[in-house]
């Protein structure tokens, strides 16, 4: 096992040597890092997320995204800014024990951990239903999740190798699909006078949706342990992949506005499909085939995430020590990555998953919140940006969090009173068994 992190980061500021499980290794540059940062945001939610922004905004969904944007560009810049500083695994998690104490990390790595491990139980679903009929759905789901952590055990790098592959199909099919879309588009469909109908609890609603939809830019600071030069890297590819998954949102958005109109975007059920089958049919099949290869990007880049997250975890001892190995010859938290993957699994086989997004929204706005709060309290050489993006990012993530269904904050919150039940019975046999 290796016990020194390589490239010298034991010596940067917040990157001390790893516990004897093992250190990651620095692989990944800016085109890798952007790579994952954009397959994590432009996964199933940009082909399927405007018709519930539509149900709950109206036109004002284009109000909603602008809203999100903001919010993300504040929680982007509190990110980089704070892993910059802390080039480790874990995400807002290692940032939040930093900086605000061990309970604020745990919450930000548990909403984490909880949302995005039934995040990933939907998008393989989603991958499911659209290539097999009800009866296979839940063993094709689970065996998608059993062949990308396959893929993930392989190393980092044999991740963004796939990860770029599938990027680029959706890219291009999205690109054709929005200039072919305004065959059929009427810009008077785009009126943002009916928006108010909808009120500024739809906007807010409708901005929730878009901002969980496309906040995967956090992805590229929980693989920090494995970028080169991470003071210079992370923030530059969190900019990055932040603008242009915004940019290619804001295009869809407006073309799938103006192709099919608020009532109908609200009442679809794969929009995207909708518009090509309206402006161009022969697209239809390659605009479903790239809304599978988009959720398996997605997918494949969060279950790097959660590994890396549950990594760290795993070294300040709120999980089991036994995942806070490396694995030597891949450079890979395979424990955590294979158990985090076993768990899902269960729950695509077990478990309706109807509604679990709603919980994913708070955990990921929790972890967020968590994250701005901590570069809030950064000063001297590593502040970067303005203290005020940090305000506004962080009561950005509590208005969303509010604007949420009363049922989904709830269960958002009974789980994360579980989460901090257990650690503490945890923590409490930990001692007597120290004093013994």
């Amino acid at each position: 096992m290796s016990t020194a992190p390589p490239d010298g980061s034991a010596s940067l500021p917040g990157g001390p040597t790893p516990p004897p499980g093992g250190a990651l290794v620095r692989r990944l540059g800016l085109a890798d890092a952007v790579v994952i940062g954009l397959s994590s945001m432009l996964g199933a939610g940009v082909f399927v997320v405007f018709a519930p922004a539509a149900r709950a905004a109206g036109t004002g969904l284009l109000l909603g995204l602008v809203l999100a944007a903001v919010v993300a560009y504040a929680n982007a810049t509190s990110t980089a800014q704070l892993a910059a500083a802390y080039p480790r695994s874990g995400g807002a998690y290692t940032y939040g024990r930093e900086r605000l104490g061990p309970v604020w990390g745990f919450v930000a790595g548990w909403g984490f951990v909880t949302g995005k491990v039934a995040s990933c139980a939907v998008m393989a679903t989603t991958v499911a239903l659209a290539l097999v009929p009800d009866a296979w759905q839940r063993p094709v789901a689970a065996a998608v999740v059993v062949l990308l952590v396959a893929v993930n055990l392989r190393g980092v790098t044999r991740t963004v190798g796939v990860a770029r592959v599938l990027l680029v199909g959706v890219l291009l099919v999205l690109g054709v699909l929005v200039v072919t879309g305004w065959r059929g588009a009427d810009a008077g469909r785009l009126d943002l006078g009916t928006s108010t109908d909808a009120g500024l609890t739809g906007i807010a609603q409708a901005a929730a949706l878009l901002f969980f939809a496309f906040a995967g830019y956090a992805r590229v600071a929980s693989l920090g342990e494995e970028v080169r030069d991470p003071r210079r890297t992370i923030p530059h590819a969190v900019a990055i992949s932040l603008a242009g998954a915004v940019v290619i949102y804001a295009l869809v958005a407006v073309t799938a506005l103006a192709v099919l109109g608020p009532d109908r975007l609200a009442a679809s059920v794969v929009p995207l499909v909708d518009v090509a089958q309206q402006t161009a049919p022969a697209l239809v099949p390659f605009v479903r085939v790239a809304a599978v290869a988009a959720s398996l990007g997605a997918l494949l880049a969060l279950l790097a995430g959660l590994g890396r997250t549950a990594l760290a975890m795993a070294r300040g001892g709120d999980l089991p020590a036994a995942l806070a190995v490396v694995d030597d010859r891949h450079s890979v938290p395979a424990r955590a990555e294979a158990t985090l993957g076993l768990v899902v699994v269960v729950l695509v086989l077990t478990v309706d998953l109807t509604g679990v997004l709603g919980f994913s929204s708070f955990g990921v706005l929790v972890y967020y919140a968590v994250a701005n709060a901590a570069a809030l309290t950064q000063t001297g050489a590593d502040r970067r940006t303005p203290r005020a993006l940090q305000v506004l990012g962080l009561v950005g993530c509590l208005g969303l969090v509010a604007s949420l269904p009363p049922r989904v904050i709830l269960s958002g919150l009974a789980v994360m009173a579980v989460g901090l039940l257990g650690r503490s019975l945890a923590g409490r046999a930990r001692r007597r068994r120290s004093d013994a």
